[in-house]
């Protein structure tokens, strides 16, 4: 399995420039609010997916005054081998990724070569936003474990973008609107038999994790919503295509899917409290690691944001029960709360590192 050895971060948000080792076990990291933690985290989670957990645009990463950053990594890989992956991002939009000094010939063949799971607080948009917040779960999760289905959706994204621009057109060329759904359809289906499937897979872990870390009765469920449950995509989209012409956009199709959270029989966004919502969140994010520990055969990096912070004491208590009772592989964990970080960890194991941040700045200690 992929472990984190080192990583070098020039001008990322608030770091100027750092490099630092780490225990291929549990990396804790302590500091104030807004001196770095969560962004160290975010940088592991960069050098794995291209991109931040948290910002849509690269324009929000570069430190200020700056107009690039460049992260790299040493992993550790199946083979015991090291291997270095670097990256840097320009302010134009350049983005330029190697591993060993090999350049990649798309970004994306480096989606799912070193996995990674991030439990934030940020998770809270899963519950309370649009289904949009949902989808991107979803597919961050998929596109990580499966090249075939990250294909079809960039191509399916693709395909969507020009219809969208049809539609936008004075009069409509219906001949190759109808070769454009025909097309989508084709992608369509194999989009939906792999969300299908992972919500298939997820449920029962979900439901199980649940039940350990609240403690709780409730049953919690995940239901999958789709138009093309019903129907193939190039039959919706011929129906509604009036409807779309008068809108200007594509109103259907699995781009408006959505992953419905359940407690009770009921949306947990409306009838859970918010201790319920953070325990299933919490339960969601160790499920995708179970999903994926189990694809991969090995566990992918664990990055815990200020999770004790969403939690009382004896869900954490079960939380880190249930860690120390799996094969974990590699953690990095974030509280402001050094002394408490200290006494769950310790009791955990001995193999583990503690940070200190201040200003972007990390001293081991």
């Amino acid at each position: 399995m992929p472990v984190l050895e080192k990583i070098v971060i020039s001008d990322f948000r608030n770091i100027a420039l750092q490099e630092l080792e780490f225990s291929p076990n549990i990396n804790c990291i302590s500091g104030n609010n807004g001196e770095g933690k969560t962004n160290l985290l975010d940088a592991i989670y960069y050098l794995s997916m291209t991109k931040s957990a948290f910002a849509a645009s690269d324009r929000f990463n570069f430190r200020h005054g700056t107009d690039e950053f460049s992260l790299s990594g040493v992993y550790r890989m199946d083979n015991g081998l090291s291997s270095r992956f670097a990256m840097k991002i320009s302010s134009k939009g350049e983005k330029k990724l190697r591993r060993d000094d090999k350049p990649y010939g798309k970004v994306s063949e480096h989606i799912g070569v070193l996995p990674v799971v991030m439990v934030s607080p940020s998770d809270n948009s899963l519950v309370s936003d649009s289904g949009e917040e949902r989808r991107r779960f979803v597919n961050s999760v998929l596109s990580q474990m499966d090249r075939e289905y990250m294909s079809a959706m960039q191509h399916y994204n693709r395909l969507l973008q020009q219809r969208n621009r049809m539609l936008k057109e004075p009069e409509v060329d219906r001949t190759l609107l109808e070769v454009i759904d025909m097309r989508m359809s084709a992608l369509a289906g194999p989009i939906h038999d792999a969300r299908r499937r992972f919500v298939d897979d997820i449920r029962p872990v979900v439901a199980e994790y649940y039940k350990a870390l609240s403690g709780d009765t409730e049953q919690v469920d995940i239901r999958y919503e789709s138009e093309l449950s019903s129907s193939s995509l190039e039959g919706i989209l011929a129906s509604s295509f009036e409807k779309d012409r008068i809108l200007k956009y594509t109103g259907s199709g699995i781009h408006r899917d959505d992953f419905v959270f359940m407690m009770n029989g009921h949306p947990i966004r409306r009838y859970g409290s918010q201790g319920q919502q953070k325990s299933f969140l919490v339960s969601l994010k160790f499920a995708q690691y179970e999903i994926m520990k189990r694809n991969y055969g090995f566990p992918p990096v664990l990055l815990l944001d200020d999770v004790f912070d969403k939690l009382d004491m004896s869900r954490i208590s079960n939380l880190l029960q249930m860690v120390a009772s799996k094969d974990f592989g590699q953690i990095f964990i974030t509280d402001s709360n050094k002394v408490r970080m200290s006494g769950i960890v310790d009791e955990l194991t001995q193999d583990r590192v503690y940070f200190e941040t201040a200003a972007g700045a990390f001293t081991r200690i």
